[in-house]
Order: structure tokens, then C-alpha cells, then sequence
């Protein structure tokens, strides 16, 4: 039996994260959890995260967790959701604070400048409901998801990754972001899959099936 923990750092939508998996994969043991001990022994991990990113970033060193999630994502198949995407990356411009390291790139906050639409009227941030997705390129977590698919989303911040051949979607709001990113067993989200209806419970499931 495939086992899945849900790292529990304080920050996140833990339960409807942990309950959206149970759903789709119903033979897995999914652990909510903030021991190291049963990250390091899971089969899969999911960083999930919501909120401030300093907050996030003092949490999960405060819970002595931030090694057991960088060795995670350096072992097993790893999923981040929103600032679990984001804490992938450097130098965040939200409190000026350094996330883990593991992808090259920056999280800029959304340029007030640049916040209109098509029609010139004023986008708001954080940008918040649903938008398209387009894949880069295929992967195993698209299987089943139609291109320029929907997901919901809830974020003033976005990652602009170094290396363009870690982006595996990208959207749209005022300006184009990158809001998926994958390399080797990591895969990550700026949207939350877990409000997604049906494409947001597919991409979950090829993750719990997904062997890199």
C-alpha cells in the first residue's frame, strides 16, 4: 500500500488537501503529519502552503522539518500546492525572505503597473478564482487534463523561475506566470488542485500513481 504525507507545518488547507487525496486514491494511507520521521518513510510527499511566506519559511524550521522536505524533494515524488511551489524557489520579495534553494529563481509579487485586463479595467491582487492553465509540454500529471484547463486560485505572489525547462504550465493575469513547474520526481502548483473540481482531483491522482 502506497503511503502520502501531507506535511503538516502550521500553514495550509491540510484536511481538504489530505481529504481531496483519499478521494482519489482510497487504497493509500494519507498521513497529515509534522514528524520528520514519517516524511523521511513516506512513499510520496505533498507540501501544500497558504498564507505569508516568511510565515511558512519560520514555520517549517521552527517544526525542524525544513531538511526533512528538501530531502523529500530530492528522494520521492514530491508535490508542492501554492506557497509549497513557491518555497522551491530563492529570494521572495514578500518580507524579503530565501526559500529553500531547490529550483534557481526568484517570487516577485504581482507589478501594480501591469494589472489590467484585456478591456482596461483593474485586476485586483491577490488574484483570486479560476484561470487557464496552459501545459508546456506533456507529463504524467496532465494525463486525463484537458490543455488550458481551469484551476483555482488564491496568490499576490508567483514564481519566475531561472531555467525555462522547469515550467510545465503557465497563465495569465495582467501579465504571463508560471504557474507549474516540474523536474525529476518534483512537480509543483501555484493553483490549488484541491479546489479544482474534477481536473484539480485528476491531477492528484496521476500524482499518487506518478513514478518518476
Amino acid at each position: 500500500m502506497s503511503s502520502v504525507v501531507v506535511v503538516d507545518y502550521g500553514m495550509g488547507n491540510l484536511r481538504s488537501v489530505a481529504k481531496a487525496i483519499e478521494h482519489v486514491a482510497p487504497e493509500a494511507e494519507v498521513l497529515v503529519s509534522s514528524d520528520a520521521a514519517q516524511i523521511a518513510a513516506a512513499d510520496r510527499v505533498v507540501v501544500p502552503g497558504q498564507g505569508a511566506m516568511p510565515d511558512c519559511m519560520r514555520e517549517l524550521a521552527a517544526r525542524g522539518l525544513r531538511e526533512a522536505v528538501i530531502r523529500a524533494a530530492a528522494e520521492k515524488p514530491f508535490l508542492g500546492i501554492c506557497v509549497g511551489l513557491q518555497m522551491l524557489f530563492g529570494h521572495a520579495e514578500e518580507g524579503n525572505v530565501t526559500g529553500l534553494e531547490i529550483l534557481p529563481g526568484r517570487v516577485p509579487r504581482f507589478p501594480d503597473a501591469a494589472m489590467r485586463a484585456a478591456d482596461g479595467s483593474r485586476l485586483k491582487v491577490p488574484h483570486m478564482g479560476w484561470n487557464r492553465v496552459h501545459q508546456a509540454e506533456p507529463h504524467p500529471l496532465w494525463d486525463g487534463i484537458e490543455d488550458d484547463a481551469r484551476f483555482y486560485f488564491v496568490h499576490s505572489y508567483y514564481v519566475e523561475p531561472t531555467d525555462p525547462e522547469v515550467i510545465a504550465g503557465s497563465s495569465n493575469y495582467g501579465i504571463p506566470f508560471t504557474s507549474a513547474v516540474a523536474r525529476d520526481n518534483i512537480f509543483a502548483v501555484q493553483f490549488h488542485p484541491e479546489k479544482s473540481a474534477q481536473g484539480g482531483l485528476r491531477l492528484l491522482g496521476n500524482f499518487m500513481r506518478w513514478k518518476p
